[in-house]
């Protein structure tokens, strides 16, 4: 906390600015880290029961209204609504081939339900790649900054030198402290998001069967 009190009292505006931008990053970070951790733990969660719910359903009708029932993120309703949903006649989807049909609804509404899911993890590869050389700079700077003022105050010793240097160079840890989280965050999202894709896919080419052996 000295180090940072003293950055914070002899830095200009340029390093202010650089320390509550990383300030801001770790906020938004931590923010979506646990957002995305409540999000994605749910969604695994519901992805299974959901999908048990709807096999065991005697029809699809109950079976779309049981899954609906633990489908609290919407991203398996719609492959549903996809798989089953009548084309429009006298359009170019009408058209179409039915399997050919049938694909193109799914994959549509397996990316958006992805997209939904993948919320965030742009912001926190962002923080994670950028946060160490903004923290970097910082440093930088505020060396810059302190040497430019112990040059103007007489002589400089290793004593005068070590102390704004220091101080300085806490930015260097603080983007460090800012990325780590982010990128082991990244990491363990892009795993589950993983999962849930996996599921989603099998339960996707499955509905696939199922709609056109009813046809």
């Amino acid at each position: 906390m000295d180090g940072l009190a003293g950055f914070w009292a002899q830095s200009d505006l340029i390093g202010r600015a650089v320390a509550a931008l990383l300030l801001g990053m770790s906020v938004g970070a931590w923010v979506l880290i646990l957002w995305k951790t409540w999000v994605l733990r749910r969604a695994r969660r519901d992805l299974a029961d959901a999908m048990a719910l709807f096999w065991a359903a005697p029809d699809r009708a109950a079976g779309r209204e049981r899954a609906a029932s633990r489908d609290r993120e919407g991203v398996l309703v719609p492959l549903l609504d996809a798989a089953f949903e009548p084309a429009t006649e006298g359009t170019l989807e009408g058209a179409a081939a039915t399997e050919d049909r049938l694909t193109r609804r799914l994959r549509d509404a397996l990316h958006a339900g992805l997209r939904h899911l993948q919320s965030g993890q742009v912001f926190l590869a962002s923080v994670g790649a950028t946060s160490p050389f903004i923290g970097l700079f910082g440093t930088v700077w505020g060396i810059y900054h302190a040497l430019l003022g112990l040059g103007q105050g007489g002589a400089m010793t290793i004593e005068r030198i070590a102390g704004p240097v220091g101080e300085a160079l806490v930015m260097t840890a603080a983007g460090l402290a800012v990325a780590i989280p982010a990128v082991l965050a990244y990491n363990v999202f892009n795993l589950w998001l993983g999962a849930c894709e996996a599921e989603l896919e099998g339960f996707a080419h499955d509905l696939r069967g199922l709609a056109l052996a009813r046809r």
